[in-house]
């Protein structure tokens, strides 16, 4: 790959978008508030936690969101003009997931035991399995997270403000600030007639910089009673989206054996980016 011009640089092959597609899987929160109805006119006074109840309910409510032990999509991730590729990744209660994407016949392998986790990177130059940094264990930790920084918020050090209202593409939108235990700050725009969310920014540490990355996500559709956003566009503003996820398949309360959140193994021993069947 070395001298390719065509080959997809190190820091977007980092794959941060998966991060943002967890989030929005594993988006839920567990507040006190009581649910209640998306109401068909943007609401003008909320509190945060009435905010967060419609989320709940926009999403499917909260039972169904309890009711998730384990999630398996599929789909594919282009990089610009630079390359595409199948990927999938799974996720199981409490804090496991397993990622392969392959792109240029090259697979990339993020898998996270809940503590340890391993990483082969080809485009880095990185084509064995080796353990995750502690930077990667930061961040992995956080996408693995099944049911996402807003759930137990205050149990996991983590802060949550109601900034107020903005815009995302002429529609209008409540503007929630998280703070992390770590002290990062992230915003999630959730659109004030649906409650959904349109939106998510933040910064990520890429080869030791900080880098903004805003998610723009589209084409909710329905599984299982909850919805899910099944087109995302990334990346460094919003004139800048060139990493963008379709999603092809979501599965709700698959069989995902141990094994797939064990080492992963040496090149040619690894599967291929696609569910093994059940």
């Amino acid at each position: 790959m070395n001298g390719n011009s065509n080959a997809p640089s190190v820091s977007r092959m980092r794959l941060r978008p998966i991060a943002a597609l967890s989030a929005i899987l594993t988006l839920c929160s567990l507040l006190s508030a009581p649910t209640a109805p998306a109401s068909a006119e943007p609401v003008q006074n909320l509190t945060i936690a009435q905010v967060l109840a419609r989320v709940y309910t926009a999403r499917g409510g909260l039972v169904r969101l309890r009711a998730l032990q384990s999630q398996r999509v599929t789909g594919t991730i282009s990089f610009g003009n630079d390359a595409s590729g199948p990927f999938f990744v799974e996720f199981r209660r409490p804090m496991k997931m397993h990622m392969e994407l392959t792109v240029q016949n090259q697979t990339v392998v993020r898998i996270f035991d809940g503590k340890e986790g391993w990483a082969n990177n080809p485009f880095a130059g990185k084509p064995n399995p080796e353990p995750m940094s502690e930077e990667d264990l930061k961040n992995i930790n956080e996408e693995a997270d099944f049911e996402g920084p807003l759930v137990d918020y205050r149990k996991k050090g983590n802060k949550l403000e109601l900034v107020g209202k903005d815009k995302v593409e002429d529609k209008d939108v409540w503007r929630v600030k998280l703070t992390t235990k770590t002290g990062d700050v992230r915003y999630y725009l959730f659109d004030a007639t649906t409650f959904l969310l349109l939106k998510w920014e933040g910064k990520r540490q890429v080869q030791g910089k900080e880098m903004p990355i805003q998610s723009y996500y589209r084409e909710y559709r329905e599984v299982g009673g909850l919805k899910f956003a099944f087109a995302i566009d990334s990346g460094n503003s919003a004139n800048d989206l060139t990493q963008k996820i379709i999603i092809e398949k979501i599965e709700l309360n698959p069989q995902v054996p141990e094994s797939d959140f064990a080492k992963p193994g040496a090149p040619g021993e690894t599967a291929a980016p696609a569910p093994p069947s059940r």
